[in-house]
């Protein structure tokens, strides 16, 4: 992690975070969740985040390790405008595997989801550039950049954005954010 820790606000501060040498842990507390209507028909507003500005032409990166193995424990960036108009991408244990992927809400929340069983146990990096009225969400382990998402952002909106921990169903997963950086968008779509 950066020699300092992570700077933002909480939205749902978690029930415990601190710094070591070992990266910054962030403790869920329960039923900690970001979900709006589709499908199970409640909302949760509940889920972890360390929000900063995300001004246009910009990207972040974050890294985590992939250690977690309860249904819907999550971790990874979260975009967020209001309760209603947010996009979270990562990896989410669900269905007995690592999940990566991303939900869009514009009102109500989409979720596209592609196993990736080889990364448990692995450092996850995820990077979301913001340019114009989209999001080009990527990640990778130790190989190259793969394409997760392209997302709709309605550029007349204020977005802040940072890392995110939740756990559905449980309290007490401790996610370990080994890094985060913020730079200049990216600048193409395609390599």
């Amino acid at each position: 992690m950066n020699n300092a820790l992570p700077q933002g606000t909480w939205l749902n501060p978690p029930g415990d975070s601190y710094l070591d040498q070992g990266g910054f842990h962030v403790t869920t507390k329960l039923e900690s969740d970001f979900w709006r209507e589709t499908s199970y028909g409640f909302t949760h507003h509940s889920g972890h985040a360390l929000l900063n500005e995300f001004p246009q032409n910009s990207a972040i990166e974050l890294s985590w390790l992939l250690n977690y193995h309860q249904q819907f424990d999550q971790a990874g960036l979260f975009i967020y405008s209001d309760e209603s108009n947010w996009i979270k991408a990562g990896i989410e244990f669900a269905d007995g595997a690592p999940q990566l992927g991303a939900v869009v809400t514009i009102g109500k929340s989409d979720w596209s989801v592609a196993p990736v069983a080889d990364w448990m146990g692995r450092e996850v990096h995820l990077r979301i550039s913001r340019s114009g009225d989209a999001l080009t969400v990527r990640a990778r382990t130790d190989g190259d950049w793969q394409l997760v998402r392209l997302a709709p952002l309605d550029p007349n909106r204020h977005w802040r954005a940072g890392l995110h921990a939740a756990s559905p169903t449980r309290e007490g997963l401790v996610i370990t954010f080994t890094s985060i950086t913020t730079g200049s968008a990216d600048s193409s779509l395609h390599g």
